[in-house]
């Protein structure tokens, strides 16, 4: 049986409900909040400062180092247990190599830029929350960026194409899913990050790409719009103060 009622109501290329906001953390030099449906996660960055132990050092160039952390009851399926898990780090390392062509990284050598990702609670779709926070905070924190990133999952639901799986959908029994997690820079179009589970043939990938593209410019203009919110805001704060 072919899927052609999404399970939410959603339109085959619709995404859940998004939210972002900058500056959502005091004490970190710069932080991000992205919300999409019901899986939401914070970014906070630390940085630029001098990295440790020296040897890891780069005279040319900064180092870019992301952590991301599920919290335990976070997930709709299993308890996650707590602490670094062969997940977490897997997808700590996809996040910077989604992050690293956008960010100015010579601007500072010698340094190192942390990124730390936190999701309290999720339902599918949990890296690229994680990456799209990332890109808020980064910005926030006042590093040079080429670009956002904006990342979104795709994937194939019995043959259809779906823009932003849910949790019941990735554990839909009834046909073949396939989850495509993807991170676009929206101005050049480059893919930052494209992983799949499951199996799709090569004209099923390039559709749910295609699909997806007005979904990026979206969410980089959802992203855009929360750090022009934040700085709108400092500046009155600013202004208030003299």
């Amino acid at each position: 049986m072919a899927y052609k009622k999404r399970v939410d109501g959603r339109k085959f290329d619709e995404t859940r409900p998004i939210i972002a906001k900058a500056g959502v953390i005091p004490k970190a030099d710069g932080s991000g909040y992205f919300k999409i449906g019901k899986t939401e996660a914070y970014a906070a960055v630390y940085g630029p400062r001098e990295l440790h132990p020296r040897n890891k050092q780069d005279p040319k160039t900064g180092v870019l180092r992301c952590t991301y952390n599920m919290m335990p009851f976070a997930g709709q399926g299993d308890r996650v247990r707590p602490g670094p898990s062969r997940r977490s780090k897997e997808i700590s390392m996809v996040t910077e190599l989604a992050l690293l062509p956008v960010v100015n990284l010579e601007d500072w050598p010698n340094a190192v830029v942390d990124v730390f990702i936190e999701l309290p609670q999720t339902d599918a779709g949990s890296r690229c929350a994680g990456i799209s926070a990332a890109s808020i905070a980064l910005a926030d924190a006042g590093i040079r960026m080429q670009d956002m990133v904006a990342a979104c999952a795709v994937g194939i639901v019995d043959g259809s194409v779906v823009v932003d799986l849910n949790y019941e959908e990735e554990a839909w029994e009834e046909g073949n899913v396939a989850d495509i997690p993807l991170a676009v820079i929206p101005s050049t179009g480059e893919i930052s990050l494209l992983q799949m589970d499951g199996k799709v043939t090569k004209e099923q990938l390039m559709q749910a790409i295609t699909q997806a593209k007005p979904v990026f410019e979206r969410i980089a203009d959802i992203q855009r719009a929360a750090i022009k919110e934040r700085y709108d805001a400092v500046t009155r704060e600013v202004k208030q103060n003299e």
